[in-house]
């Protein structure tokens, strides 16, 4: 299958570089696969698709402030850091990191970079290696608690799609209602649109609500470089499923109620943690830690997720293979120009859609 076949048009204007002020004002896409119909919505309308005994699962995972911008030590020459993913590895007490940095021809092993040299509120980063895709393996110097200094010193780590610098609005509109666990660098956008009112509706409706967390990397949003997409191969990124989220999702499923996915990052967590049990013949959540790359694109048979809300994704990304894995890949390029032609707002702060 062919990279370029999940290509499609799309005017720059529509491409979202601002939240809207309500959470869940935004419009909403309902598919429906058994009916092959497309109905436009406001997200708040989404209750109407939920029943009792259905189960969203959401990924509680808080972006960290993850785009630090400093100076190199010996010259002064501004770097930009956007930090992907911690590494366990012990260097004398330090936290390691890959990132990205800009520009990289002028890091080497060995350079430091300085982001702040206040008192109490020191941070800088030394480079020990060169990691994939033009990485670098970094070590943080600092004092106190590491991720402390990141909320102080660091900003948002907006997609370089929204053009403009990252602001303290962003600090609260790109994180989720219900973010708990801190580690992404990047939202789990489909859970931008809902609310505390709304969530506390679901519940009242007898919806279940059910928390798991992945941390969101980089991996998941950098362009497929290959022509044939078997060929591609996703990053690794942790996930964690408590018991209770386990239990709750698999009593779901045992009684014949939908898992309803909130975004990609749910989606490929569920189906990593699927294990099948011979018992009841289904497939069921295991709950524990773990890492996945796993890559869902059509042909992928879903075991755990029977309905999605996601956003609108890029061309030719990883996400919208995996969409249209849930449905088909010719059903969404149609939904994609029809919201086009209304014009709907794209990507990380932009409209929804959900898969029934």
């Amino acid at each position: 299958m062919k990279v370029n076949d999940f290509d499609y048009e799309l005017p720059v204007e529509l491409i979202a570089q601002n939240p809207l002020k309500e959470r869940d004002s935004c419009k909403l896409m309902v598919l429906n696969r058994e009916k092959n119909t497309i109905e436009h919505k406001q997200f708040s309308d989404i209750l109407d698709y939920f029943k009792p005994g259905d189960c969203l699962v959401l990924n509680d995972s808080r972006v960290i402030p993850a785009r630090l911008f400093g100076t190199k030590k010996d010259t002064g020459a501004k770097i930009e850091f956007l930090l992907i993913k911690p590494i366990n590895r012990e260097n004398d007490g330090r936290t390691l990191w890959e990132s990205m940095v800009r520009p990289g021809r002028r890091l080497k092993i060995g350079d430091t970079v300085v982001f702040s040299d206040e008192e109490n509120k020191r941070l800088s980063a030394e480079i020990i290696d060169y990691g994939e895709d033009g990485t670098r393996l970094v070590s943080f110097d600092y004092d106190g608690i590491f991720i402390e200094r990141l909320e102080e010193i660091g900003t948002m780590p907006l997609p370089p799609y929204i053009e403009r610098p990252a602001t303290e609005d962003d600090r609260e509109d790109y994180q989720t209602v219900y973010n708990k666990i801190e580690g992404s660098v990047a939202a789990p956008t489909a859970g931008l649109h809902f609310t505390k009112e709304l969530l506390k509706n679901c519940e009242e409706k007898g919806v279940r609500l059910a928390y798991l967390t992945l941390h969101v990397g980089i991996g998941t949003f950098r362009p497929v470089k290959v022509d044939t997409i078997e060929d591609h191969h996703m990053h690794f990124e942790e996930y964690s499923i408590g018991e209770d989220t386990a239990s709750i999702i698999n009593k779901t499923i045992n009684e014949g109620g939908r898992v309803i996915s909130i975004g990609t990052t749910s989606t490929r967590t569920l189906e990593s943690a699927a294990v099948f049990d011979e018992e009841s013949g289904k497939w069921l959540i295991e709950a524990g830690s773990g890492s996945t790359d796993i890559f869902i694109y059509p042909g992928y048979d879903f075991k755990i997720v029977d309905s999605l809300v996601t956003n609108f994704h890029l061309p030719k990304s990883t996400l919208i293979m995996l969409v249209s894995a849930l449905y088909d890949r010719e059903h969404i390029l149609e939904a994609y120009k029809e919201a086009v032609e209304e014009k709907y707002r794209f990507f990380s702060y932009g409209d929804a859609m959900i898969i029934l």
